[in-house]
């Protein structure tokens, strides 16, 4: 149980990360999940989980982007130029963020059976997501400074990377390591 609470708790911070709906951890042998996933108990539950996660995901993007705003001070004109680089930006960034909830899913899954190609495939998708990540940050600065100057690129830079480093931390704070007894 305290597995499975430090693995929603997780799921959830990644929702404020901007991601796409969660799913629940294997808590119990793999024939006992079936029965579950299977019952209208557990279809009820998920569809409900996965609403609530996406009303969340809304509201903590539009707290996201007010911190930008606030951050950012922008003149109307500047306004203008920033917001569709960083809705783009956004956009972008929620679609990786898409399949880092699939590579925490699949951890989740396998977490109690976790095998080396399994745990080698799950890092090897964590590298992938960062890489990505990495990249697509960039080419925002990189649109940043040629729409408003290097300055204004560095405060989206500075503000935009606080902001992922404290939903990472969170993240991988609430994950539980694997290969440790809980």
């Amino acid at each position: 149980m305290k597995f499975l609470n430090r693995v929603l708790l997780a799921m959830l911070v990644v929702v404020t990360g901007l991601v796409a709906p969660s799913g629940r951890a294997q808590t119990s042998p793999q024939k006992t999940e079936k029965k579950a996933a299977a019952s209208p108990e557990a279809k009820t539950q998920k569809t409900n989980t996965d609403a609530y996660i996406a009303l969340m995901r809304r509201d903590v993007r539009q707290e996201k982007a007010e911190i930008m705003g606030a951050m950012m001070e922008l003149n109307a004109q500047d306004s203008a130029k920033f917001w569709p680089i960083y809705s783009d930006y956004d956009m972008q960034l929620t679609k990786l963020n898409d399949q880092r909830i699939q590579t925490i899913k699949d951890y989740a899954q396998n977490y109690n059976q976790m095998t080396d190609e399994k745990a080698d495939e799950l890092v090897q998708r964590s590298i992938a997501y960062q890489k990505a990540r990495a990249e697509l940050f960039a080419q925002t600065y990189d649109k940043v400074k040629q729409a408003l100057g290097a300055i204004t690129a560095a405060r989206f830079a500075l503000v935009e990377h606080q902001l992922l480093a404290i939903i990472d931390l969170q993240i991988v704070s609430s994950l539980p390591i694997v290969g440790q007894s809980m």
